[in-house]
């Protein structure tokens, strides 16, 4: 997965992103990276194999602001995202984690930015989750229709080619 990853697009090639993994064959590390997603979350993604935090390089080695570094993070993931699919696992990002925790933890410099959290794992019965995670699990997805937010003319006018 991390090799897919590995070749995402970014820009200028800078490939400003960085993963911190731990897996449960290595308690010590995974009770670790567990400890800087916050409680709620802690209660879920302790059943995943697999925890990650994805960090952004926000400035280039000459000091500058890359404000594509997010994004270029973010490309990464949804290549991980893609192997993982195709390997039968499931991926979850977690907003939820605790930026100085992780920065304390890690040691993560100025200039790198912890991005994300994420669960690899395969996919668990909702019916073992509580009675809010397993409705939220099973509910219909909701998405945005195009008209929301493709555009042509000008912003909140929908595009014809729709």
């Amino acid at each position: 997965m991390l090799e897919a990853a590995r070749w995402a697009p970014s820009s200028y090639n800078y490939q400003p992103w960085s993963f911190i993994v731990a897996t449960k064959e290595n308690s010590t590390e995974y009770d670790r990276l567990l400890s800087t997603l916050v409680k709620f979350n802690q209660g879920w993604a302790k059943n995943a194999p697999v925890l990650i935090i994805a960090v952004a390089q926000t400035l280039t080695d000459d000091g500058k602001t890359n404000r594509h570094a997010f994004h270029d993070v973010g490309l990464a993931i949804e290549n991980l995202v893609f192997q993982a699919t195709a390997l039968g696992l499931y991926v979850h990002q977690i907003a939820g984690f605790n930026v100085d925790i992780a920065r304390k933890e890690y040691q993560i410099p100025n200039g790198y930015e912890p991005a994300t959290a994420l669960t690899v794992g395969y996919i668990g019965d909702p019916q073992s989750l509580n009675d809010g995670l397993r409705e939220r699990e099973l509910a219909p997805c909701v998405r945005k229709s195009l008209k929301e937010f493709v555009f042509t003319g000008k912003w909140g006018e929908s595009s014809s080619l729709l």
